[in-house]
């Protein structure tokens, strides 16, 4: 009887956490100027933060989980969406589901629809600082940052902790292991892993 009561306890309290994350989300939403087709589904509540005259777009059902309850293996972190400049853009496309996945653009991220973003994946299109060693610790000028637009297109699959850096497109229903570090484009169909990530594998079309 214990047992039954306590699992009915956690069932209504993970029903009053989604309805007060949806109600805290749509503000969080809103008050960045988001633009979204339908309100993504939250589990846990993301970080936003929209630079001045960007954007961040968001398609139909994307899931965003920001909590280590709602997901198999954990976050360290709450998804993160970020943009850092003035006309940076951060487009996810619908059915698209992250957890705990940091994306931080600086020109262009592009992720397409019906994508899997596994735990503690990170995607950026800049370097963050210049490569020049005088002053690279105090010098932010966006000019001597390097930076190029990343693609990831429908249907793709990276695995936990994997990174994606800038100038990267990955093809559409490509895997890219756990771990990998992508700084080259990978081919559609293809699985890829290491570091750096190299093609492993094709899959079947």
């Amino acid at each position: 009887m214990f047992v039954k009561i306590y699992f009915l306890a956690l069932k209504v309290r993970d029903a009053l956490l989604k309805k007060w994350w949806n109600f805290l989300g749509r503000l969080l939403l809103q008050a960045n100027g988001v633009i979204v087709e339908s309100f993504p589904v939250l589990y846990g509540l993301p970080m936003i933060t929209c630079h001045p005259s960007s954007k961040i777009l968001l398609g139909r059902k994307v899931v965003m989980c920001s909590d280590s309850r709602f997901t198999a293996l954990g976050v360290s972190r709450p998804v993160i969406l970020r943009t850092i400049k003035s006309d940076a853009r951060i487009s996810i496309g619908s059915n698209t589901g992250l957890s705990g996945v940091v994306i931080c653009a600086m020109t262009s991220i592009e992720i397409g629809s019906e994508c899997l973003l596994g735990a503690d994946v990170q995607i950026f299109d800049n370097d963050f600082h210049k490569i020049e060693a005088e002053n690279r610790r105090f010098d932010n000028t966006p000019g001597k940052i390097k930076c190029a637009p990343v693609v990831i297109e429908d249907n793709v699959f990276i695995g936990v902790g994997s990174i994606v850096m800038k100038g990267v497109r990955i093809g559409c229903n490509s895997v890219i292991g756990a771990g990998s570090i992508v700084n080259k484009d990978i081919p559609s169909n293809s699985i890829a892993a290491g570091n750096p990530a190299k093609v492993i594998g094709q899959l079947p079309v």
